[in-house]
């Protein structure tokens, strides 16, 4: 993870990443892992390291978290039966059943509460929204520390957002207390070689870096021409997708196009979070 990738590697790294027309005019020296995450979606059955799971904690715990609440907690899934659960509840996703280790980064506010109670303190804040959002930030930011550590240990992994699609029946399958939500989950174990994954590439950084104040006019043609790059990795890929803009809209369209998530506020409240 300390290594730098030297000037080649990351030049090569960035144009995976960006395409050559959107490459950024100078890039400090980066580790060569930040710049090759890729989301892996192919595992072989070899078993993790010994000690992998818990270098991962270690890493995810060295992460920043909000005023040092530490508002996350993530249960570790090997067993098949659970994880075969798991992929149910998740559109199916085969590799949740493939990888060896389903991670399920939970936003938690039961230990903090627990922890208020011992000092006879109702902890009331934690009925807001504020609280919740920060448990969700808190295990991302963690999440993402882990995702390295797994990469730097030869590991790869993909975020699973679809574990919000049935979150009381994930509860279920975890035993998970109130006050606790499956964030996301992420698959953890060796890439299948035969099926390697590329890097994709991400939209310009002129639409997502905006200096001193918000430019809405460098949306559009940024989008336009991540268009053309996105369609040639595709194509690369041997893959027929839709324009990202055609995709992207879909996926937000309405209701239906959130795959049950759009009744998350009310299976929330149902876990314990008045959500304030």
């Amino acid at each position: 993870m300390d290594q730098m990738a030297d000037t080649d590697t990351q030049k090569g790294l960035l144009a995976e990443r960006y395409g050559e027309r959107a490459l950024p005019a100078q890039v400090a020296a980066l580790p060569d892992a930040l710049l090759s995450h890729r989301s892996v979606r192919a595992y072989t059955d070899r078993p993790l390291p010994e000690g992998a799971l818990e270098a991962m904690v270690a890493a995810a715990q060295s992460a920043s978290t909000s005023s040092n609440l530490q508002t996350w907690s993530v249960v570790a899934v090997e067993d098949q039966a659970r994880r075969d659960a798991l992929a149910e509840c998740a559109a199916n996703q085969a590799h949740i059943r493939v990888a060896p280790l389903q991670l399920v980064w939970l936003a938690d506010l039961r230990r903090l509460r627990d922890t208020a109670a011992r000092h006879r303190i109702i902890a009331e804040g934690t009925d807001y929204l504020e609280l919740f959002l920060v448990a969700a930030l808190d295990a991302a930011i963690a999440a993402q520390n882990a995702a390295l550590a797994a990469e730097a240990m030869g590991l790869g992994i993909v975020y699973i957002g679809a574990m919000r699609n049935k979150p009381l029946e994930v509860a279920r399958i975890l035993d998970l207390p109130e006050r606790t939500f499956a964030v996301f989950g992420m698959c953890v174990g060796y890439p299948d070689a035969q099926k390697p994954a590329s890097i994709k590439p991400r939209l310009p950084q002129s639409a997502v870096l905006h200096r001193e104040t918000y430019d809405l006019d460098a949306a559009a043609p940024a989008v336009a021409a991540y268009d053309i790059e996105s369609a040639r990795f595709y194509k690369g890929q041997g893959m027929e997708r839709n324009a990202w803009s055609m995709h992207v809209g879909r996926r937000v369209a309405g209701p239906a196009s959130l795959s049950g998530r759009h009744a998350l506020r009310e299976q929330l409240v149902a876990m314990g979070f008045p959500l304030k």
